[in-house]
């Protein structure tokens, strides 16, 4: 049985700031962010945009390109670590407003038989969603699953990572004969408990908070003597993060490896899709992977090894690796930014759409990929290019849509970046978007309120 993506979908938003313009703002050189990063612009979510209206986009889209009935859907499952809710997932939020605006057509509670759960582990949890669902087809070969990935990569302002930082959405209808890819069964998988990127709860006083010294007082609804914070942006160390990102793909690599025992798995993949927090990302991290299974390394055997890798990424050979086998993936990247559990997802289709726009044959060609969350994990697996390929992305304009985003200036991104307007820079159109958060009713203190604004 073949199982895979069928269709393929995305939200990014209108708006985006240019890298070199940051790099100005912060005094770094942008020569190092646009060759050496492979960094151009940096996608901006408007005041009425979060990881809810991205999903719901995303999936709309593809609902309505596909002609997909509502229906034939047995599950949504969402992944995302920007999750707006500790208990609600945004799944849930994203079935009721696909069936507010699908109601019309298929009837008032047309997704009601629809499962609907949140996925959480980093950037690789798109990952985790893709393979539970494809099981869960290959069980059911009569439905079909929706998986979704949506966040917002938001880091401090001025920190080392404000320059990776994006936001968006990808959409993926799973089925049995999928048109774009049918993956494997086998993966190879790489766990490991660290601390290199998170997002912990922060405890303060309300007295170092608000004044409110008496333990039972009700201030903002909270009766502990202390508030649990949580921010958008992580705790991580970028060096330590690569480290683990080396390490958790080469183990799972071998593992694949060993488990399809091919032994030219690398040379085999057309291209190899990878987790790209930044553009270039893939290309800088692999050089340890190129040296080890194309030129025969061995790093438990050469105390030269880490200068050898840096050596190698220099060559012709390795460049042209790069050129051939990563580089379409890099494309979306570099306009977008880093977007979590998307990146993988968004990298694929770059790819998908430079070979359409190049007229290149890949059907029956073999993808690899190489995907990775911090906390931390990989796992790699592998998919079969199917021939339907070329007509299910044949109405995506994805480049042409990056090349008209409306770009910023830095004085409206850092606004936009502390929460400091309230008025949509872009009004929605032709969108979801947040229209509210309840802050009057005592039992729905928080609630989020969503429309839907017509072309």
């Amino acid at each position: 049985m073949k199982v895979g993506i069928d269709a393929i979908s995305y939200s990014i938003p209108k708006l985006q700031l240019p890298i070199t313009d940051l790099a100005s703002l912060r005094g770094l050189d942008p020569i190092k962010l646009e060759k050496g990063l492979g960094l151009y612009n940096m996608s901006i979510a408007d005041v009425h945009q979060d990881v809810v209206t991205f999903a719901a986009n995303a999936a709309l889209k593809l609902i309505k390109e596909h002609r997909i009935s509502p229906k034939e859907l047995g599950r949504i499952y969402v992944a995302s670590e920007s999750g707006v809710d500790a208990s609600k997932p945004i799944a849930s939020y994203v079935l009721g407003m696909l069936e507010e605006v699908l109601k019309d057509e298929f009837g008032p509670d047309c997704l009601m038989h629809c499962d609907a759960v949140d996925f959480v582990f980093a950037c690789i949890s798109g990952v985790d969603a893709l393979h539970n669902t494809l099981d869960w087809v290959r069980v059911r070969p009569d439905e079909m699953g929706l998986v979704i990935c949506t966040d917002i990569a938001k880091y401090d302002l001025a920190s080392t990572g404000e320059y990776t930082q994006g936001t968006g959405a990808v959409a993926m209808l799973i089925k049995e004969n999928p048109r774009l890819i049918a993956f494997e069964k086998e993966l190879g998988i790489s766990t490991q408990s660290v601390f290199d990127f998170f997002k912990p709860r922060r405890v303060v006083s309300k007295k170092d908070i608000a004044g409110v010294e008496d333990t039972f007082s009700d201030w903002m609804g909270v009766m502990e003597d202390y508030v649990e914070i949580f921010k958008e942006q992580p705790v991580f160390e970028g060096q330590y993060s690569n480290q683990c990102y080396q390490e958790r793909i080469t183990h799972a690599f071998l593992q694949l490896k060993e488990k399809t025992q091919t032994s030219d798995l690398l040379e085999s993949w057309q291209n190899i899709i990878l987790h790209l927090p930044y553009a270039f990302q893939g290309r800088r991290m692999f050089g340890a992977l190129y040296l080890k299974e194309i030129l025969g390394g061995n790093p438990e055997k050469d105390p030269a090894w880490s200068d050898k890798v840096r050596e190698v990424t220099k060559t012709k050979e390795y460049l042209d690796f790069v050129q051939q086998k990563l580089m379409p993936a890099e494309l979306a990247s570099s306009k977008v930014g880093n977007i979590y559990t998307g990146s993988i997802f968004l990298a694929f289709l770059s790819t998908l759409v430079y070979h359409r726009d190049h007229k290149n044959a890949i059907e029956n060609k073999k993808f690899g990929f190489i995907s990775y969350g911090s906390g931390s994990k990989s796992k790699v697996f592998q998919g079969v290019i199917a021939e339907g390929w070329r007509e299910a992305i044949q109405n995506i304009t994805l480049f042409e849509e990056l090349e008209n985003t409306k770009p910023i200036s830095v004085e409206l991104y850092e606004k936009l970046h502390r929460k400091a307007i309230s008025q949509s820079v872009l009004p929605p159109k032709g969108e979801f978007y947040l229209s509210g958060i309840e802050e009057k009713s005592p039992n729905l203190i928080g609630a989020r309120y969503y429309k839907y604004a017509a072309e």
